[in-house]
């Protein structure tokens, strides 16, 4: 499929597609007038792309991830080593104190949303 079906299909920007493609992320064939022509697989891929970018890993992070999962599901293929268990275990306790950030914050707005919903009386004068 050309790199516009793609952008289509998966939500992405050509621009995007383009980046993944240098970054290593995403690969295509050229046709004999020089277009990009991706593979189905792709669709996965891509979305597997903006799942990792979401949880906040970096590009050269995911590059090595990438091999590891299987695009059509997102499992893990037998690809993945030791070092990158370890690393991959780092980025989800990142994930985590992440969550729990923003669970503190919600929290906060919640009490700030409740108060403003029921103000005080104003003062006597």
């Amino acid at each position: 499929m050309r790199i516009g079906e793609l952008a289509r299909r998966t939500g992405v920007s050509e621009r995007s597609l383009r980046y993944y493609e240098q970054e290593g992320l995403l690969s295509a064939e050229r046709t004999p007038g020089g277009h990009r022509a991706y593979a189905e697989a792709a669709v996965d891929r891509v979305r597997r792309i903006q799942e990792l970018y979401a949880a906040g890993l970096c590009s050269a992070k995911i590059v090595q991830l990438l091999p590891c999962m299987r695009d059509s599901d997102g499992g893990p293929s037998e690809t993945a080593d030791a070092g990158l268990v370890r690393e991959l275990t780092v980025e989800r306790e990142r994930i985590d104190r992440m969550i729990e950030e923003l669970r503190r914050s919600r929290s906060l707005l919640d009490s700030v949303i409740e108060a403003a919903s029921h103000p005080l009386p104003e003062a006597v004068k």
